[in-house]
């Protein structure tokens, strides 16, 4: 059976065995119960020797079984070396239907396809993006998927809708003992926010790690009080793809005229000011508004109070400068950032629960003044999608999208108002990430709508003459007298993955798209 949700998709009343609840709005859904899945007890008895020789023998340490469910984090991206050398050995020991639960899954965990089609792998729970989300979309895997924002993944191990049995936690330095941080070694990344919940909440912790050094570490992102075994391996991952280093703000006329928008916007309306604060990403869009905020701050003579985010030299640059007190970082995407949160008291590491997660008490996306957020589409309703492109495919996580959306005062959407001549704006997007009721600013080369929920912002906006504002709708239709209109997909009735909410419910779900 199927029932419309609050953004009118159909969702059904159960999948895989497992009942679903339809999405009821952004800020409808409370948290029943209490925090449940806490590991078993231990004791620390006097020369606990931690340490394993090989990820075979933590393997075996930790009675791997079928049936497990494993995760994983992503802060070495497509440098990541260990997602692949886990899922090689546990294939080698003859386990099979193994759920995997990574924070996010890149081109480089292509190899995992393999161990999909041979059972090895029978679940993922994770953001999908590349080939492996190309490889769902039509059909191949056994189960369906599930995708999670950053915050609602902390809320479903918390809330008991996943129980970790081991949690790998890639780490560019360790001590024997099992204290573990992004700073320092030949793969550092900075952060290890995203492994913190996973530390916590699973039953049995294995620390990987290229930089084995003498305890104690100090300081730390993850503590030894979590660590039941460690293995010192030759690589974690090529230290070359952990951090992008050709991140470089866009030359792209259109993109810096949809930033320069966007900041002008935000001026004219009066955000830019003392103590404000702000979230941007490492997108070339993001970089260039990242650089016309810092020229409208020296302008106005103005400091923000914080950013946040994954963090670049941009933003450490504003920071050294005096242009913010602060950074709280989640992940840091270049060597400067790194560098910053070694040496700078003010740039700090901040955990996804910490960050986003809705079923709290408080999290940081709730301080936020402005996110700027980016998109595959947007719709009249200002529904986002970020997940599948127009052709249905699954290609990209939810990262910290709904999170960021709901959380700050104004979500704005940076996006060109057309990729490869089709259009971005239509009547309905393919899959809904992000509802419309959390965005409300969509900025184009075309100029801005603004949801009309937001008369608060209409009325800002009333006199502002630089800045071509429309209705959607208008803006739609000027896109598509340049695109023509976009034709739906060919799908199929099976569901390989469910879009989940950050509260737990489901806000839409992706059907296989037919070859």
């Amino acid at each position: 059976m199927l029932r419309k949700n609050a953004v009118n998709r159909d969702i059904p009343d159960s999948i895989d065995n497992r009942e679903l609840h339809p999405f009821a709005g952004a800020f409808n859904t409370n948290p029943i119960g209490k925090r449940k899945f806490a590991p078993k007890l231990s004791i620390s008895k006097p020369n606990n020797d931690k340490l394993c020789k090989t990820v075979r023998d933590a393997l075996e340490k930790a009675q791997v079984r079928d049936g497990m469910t494993i995760s994983f984090h992503h802060h070495l991206r497509e440098g990541d070396a260990v997602v692949n050398m886990v899922i090689e050995e546990i294939a080698k020991m003859g386990i099979k239907n193994i759920t995997i639960f990574p924070t996010a899954l890149f081109a480089v965990h292509d190899k995992l396809i393999e161990f999909v089609k041979s059972g090895v792998i029978s679940k993922i729970e994770g953001s999908l993006n590349g080939p492996i989300g190309k490889f769902v979309s039509y059909g191949n895997m056994k189960n369906t998927c599930v995708l999670r924002s950053h915050g609602g993944r902390v809320r479903a191990i918390e809330s008991g809708d996943m129980k970790i049995d081991i949690a790998f936690i890639a780490s560019p330095t360790a001590d024997e003992f099992g204290n573990c941080s992004g700073l320092y070694g030949k793969s550092a990344c900075g952060p290890l926010a995203y492994a913190d919940i996973d530390s916590r909440y699973a039953e049995h912790v294995i620390v990987i790690t290229d930089n084995l050094v003498k305890y104690p570490l100090v300081p730390h992102s993850i503590p030894s009080t979590r660590v039941d075994t460690v293995v010192k391996v030759d690589s974690i991952g090529d230290p070359a793809l952990i951090v992008t280093g050709t991140m470089r703000i866009t030359k792209s006329p259109t993109r810096l005229l949809i930033a320069k928008y966007s900041v002008d916007f935000l001026d004219k309306i009066g955000y830019i000011k003392n103590e404000m604060n702000f979230q941007t990403g490492a997108g070339g869009i993001s970089l260039a508004v990242t650089k016309f905020m810092a020229d409208k701050m020296r302008e106005k003579n103005v400091k923000a109070k914080f950013i946040n985010g994954g963090i670049t030299k941009y933003a450490v640059e504003m920071l050294k400068e005096g242009l913010t007190d602060s950074l709280i970082d989640v992940q840091s995407f270049d060597l400067e950032a790194i560098e910053s949160m070694r040496s700078d008291k003010n740039h700090f590491e901040c955990t996804v629960d910490e960050y986003a997660n809705y079923f709290s008490k408080g999290c940081l996306v709730d301080k936020l003044d402005v996110g700027f957020l980016g998109a595959t589409e947007v719709d009249v309703n200002f529904n986002v999608n970020v997940n599948t492109h127009s052709d249905g495919l699954l290609l990209h996580g939810i990262g910290g999208h709904q999170d960021v959306a709901a959380g700050c005062d104004i979500t704005m959407i940076t996006i060109p108002a057309y990729r490869n001549r089709l259009p971005i704006i239509m009547d309905s997007v393919t899959t809904v990430t992000t509802p419309g009721e959390t965005v409300d600013v969509i900025v184009t080369e075309m100029g801005i709508a603004i949801n009309p929920l937001r008369t608060d912002l209409i009325e800002k906006a009333k006199n502002i003459k630089s800045i071509p504002i429309m209705p959607i709708h208008e803006m739609k239709n000027k896109i598509e007298k340049i695109t023509g209109k976009m034709e739906k997909p060919e799908k199929k009735d099976r569901i390989v993955a469910l879009i989940e909410y950050r509260d737990g419910t489901i806000i839409d779900v992706v059907r296989e798209v037919a070859l």
